[in-house]
Order: C-alpha cells, then structure tokens, then sequence
C-alpha cells in the first residue's frame, strides 16, 4: 500500500516509519528539515520517499499527497512547544491539516486518512471514575486541544474514509531536558503511557484493518500501563539518579490526562505489547547519565536537584 506519512521523523512517527516498512508498504515520509530528521531519514535511505517540505506550505502538501493510498497524519508542533510560537502552531497544525484535506480530496482517487489525535481532548476528568471512552464528551482547555478538535472535526466532515486514533501519553526514546511542564502534573494524577512502538504498530495495523475507518480509536498501554504521574516520574528520576522531587514542587491544577478504555482498539489492532516497567527500562535507556557523570552523581545530585527545582513555578527563587 502506497502510504504518505506526514510526522515520518518524529516520536510516534518513527517508530510508524519502520513497522509500515517492516509490513511491506511503500512510504513517502513528508517532514521539515533538520539536524535530527536528517539522521532518522539516512537510516531508512532506499527503503522509503523522503520529502522534505513544511505543512505551511500549501504546494508542498499538494505535491506529498499526489498518487497516495492511505495518509497517515501526525505532523503537528505539541506542548511544550506549542506555546513557543502560537500563530506558527495553528498554521502547522490547523492550516497544515485543512491542506492536506483539500489536496486529497482532489485527487482522481482520494486516499483514506488516519489522523493521529490526544487524550487530552477529554479535558480536565480526574473527578470522573475511570476509564475514558470514545463516547465520553470532549472539551477545549488549551490552545492544543483547540487545535485538535478542531481537525478531528475537519477530518470527520471531509468527503474522506477516516479514521481517528487519540493516543495515550507515549515517551519519546530520546533524551530529553527538564522542562517546567513536568511540574504542573499533579503527582496523584492517572496517566496512561504507550511504548512508542506500540504506537507505530498500532498505526500500521490499522491501515490495513477494515474496521478502524469511520471511527475513533483510544490507543493507550493498557491496564499493565495505567499508572499514577508520581509512578512514571520518580522511575524517570532515579533512572537519572537524581530521585524523587518533593511535592512541593508540583502544582494541584487539573491537568488533561486519564486511563482509557482500550478495549476495542486492542481488539482490531493487536499492538499492546509493552508493560509499563518495559516502558521506563527502555526510557531509561536514554535518561540515564553517561558514566562520568553517574559515576560523579553522588557528589554532585545536590546541585543538579537544585538545578531542576528552579524550574518549577510552585517553589519560590
């Protein structure tokens, strides 16, 4: 199957990249340039299309949809990164999407579309008893649920065969800087994780799945990957060797995050195949520290500590 994978570079987009190439598709990756995306594209260099082009830019979408199966499409600017520049996050996550849209649905021979959705269109539900469902109502809280919902709805309403998967919180294998996000998560909040290669299985399964077109999909860990933030965040810590932060640390505000109701996207895709602790030892892979640096820990965790502590907005400079 000819399948266009916008994102192709990214967390859950690479992670699709290789398990579409491992089934045997012919794929054409659409991503932005960089240092990075560089890298993953040599690593994939004659066994798939790259072409490299912005969502902004309504020609170059036109010319990555041409003569397509199926588009599968996860290329969007998330939090954090989303409140860095606002007016550039709608025009790649909104415009971009309207692009693709419209160019598919001119071709001679629309393709279908999946495209890659969040949780965090459910809102603020830590109040409601467990799990989320497909049926459960969804709501704006932020500029990215905005933007979500907002191509759900584009998507839905197109003349396009759909389909749409919200994702559970899936950790990126790479390493990753402290960010002050990590502090508005209150520690008792129920957080869900899936490994990003169940993420990528899970999206080459469905395309290939009758079933999935025409619905919404919840695609998370399952019950093994239903945890609590201060779960996730304290194996991350230690894994770090710097260990746990003190609540104090951590802000009480709602946050958009719960367990879902996987049942029947497991049913039609197959793709579970991660335990949390599977999760974290493969995450922690890329957040432990080298060697000098763990070996010298010990020394110097108070002041990586403090480091971090500066980055929360609860705790007073």
């Amino acid at each position: 199957m000819k399948v266009l994978l916008t994102g192709a570079f990214g967390n859950i987009g690479f992670s699709a990249l290789q398990e579409l190439l491992q089934q045997g598709h012919t794929v054409r990756c659409f991503d932005k340039r960089g240092r990075q995306a560089e890298k993953k594209a040599l690593q994939v260099e004659g066994r798939a299309e790259v072409i490299w082009g912005d969502l902004r830019c309504s020609d170059e979408v036109a010319m990555a949809v041409q003569d397509q199966e199926v588009i599968v499409h996860l290329g969007y600017i998330i939090p954090p990164q989303i409140e860095e520049d606002l007016e550039a996050a709608r025009q790649v996550n909104m415009d971009g999407t309207r692009y693709i849209l419209e160019a598919a649905q001119q071709q001679s021979q629309p393709p279908k579309i999946l495209f890659g959705s969040s949780l965090d269109v459910f809102g603020f539900t830590q109040n409601h008893p467990p799990p989320r469902k497909v049926t459960d109502p969804v709501q704006v809280t932020d500029e990215y649920t905005k933007h979500k919902l907002y191509c759900e709805a584009r998507v839905r309403n197109s003349s396009l065969v759909w389909s749409i998967y919200r994702f559970a919180d899936v950790p990126p294998l790479a390493p990753r800087r402290p960010h002050p996000i990590m502090y508005k998560i209150p520690l008792d909040t129920r957080f869900e994780m899936l490994h990003t290669y169940d993420a990528g299985l899970a999206i080459a399964n469905g395309i290939s799945c009758p079933e999935i077109w025409g619905k919404v999909l919840l695609v998370g860990g399952g019950s093994t990957c239903q945890v609590y933030y201060r779960d996730y965040l304290g194996r991350i810590l230690d894994a770090m060797g710097i260990g746990m932060l003190p609540v104090s640390a951590f802000g009480h505000d709602p946050y958009c995050t719960d367990w879902l109701d996987t049942e029947e996207s497991e049913r039609l895709l197959h793709y579970q195949h991660h335990s949390f602790d599977e999760i974290i030892q493969d995450v922690a892979k890329y957040a432990a520290p080298p060697a000098l640096v763990k070996l010298l820990m010990p020394l110097i965790r108070p002041l990586v500590r403090r480091w971090i502590l500066r980055l929360s907005p609860y705790i007073a400079k």
